[in-house]
């Protein structure tokens, strides 16, 4: 179900903000679930956060400081993301499932993925 394209990755002090956006090409993007994961330098790829109508879920990681949201309109979701840390440095991947998950195997289309850099 379509294309994903995130945007919005950058280099940021610690405690500073970030909003990426990810749009999808998919006729169904109300009805689908749309997850953000992420992956930092020689580490597995992690959960977190993910959104489905009004439903999210978050990792305990970034619960508090991170939001996600939806715009269908746009057939766009975002996550803002405030008081970042250092450990929060990884390329962000957004994902869309057809049902609401933390796994990757709920997920079956990606994007590329965008850099988010978080120094000290």
């Amino acid at each position: 179900q379509g294309q994903l394209v995130e945007s919005g990755g950058g280099s940021v002090k610690a405690g500073g903000s970030l909003r990426l956006s990810c749009e999808v090409s998919a006729t169904t993007f109300a009805s689908r679930a749309i997850g953000w994961f992420r992956q930092a330098p020689g580490m597995e790829r992690e959960f977190v956060a993910s959104i489905m109508w009004s439903i999210t879920y978050y990792s305990d990681s970034v619960q508090g400081r991170f939001t996600i949201s939806r715009d269908n309109a746009k057939n766009t979701v975002y996550l803002q993301m405030n008081s970042l840390k250092p450990e929060d440095t990884a390329v962000y991947y957004c994902a869309t499932g057809s049902h609401l998950g933390m796994r990757e195997n709920d997920y079956d289309y990606w994007g590329q993925g965008t850099q988010v850099t978080v120094s000290s």
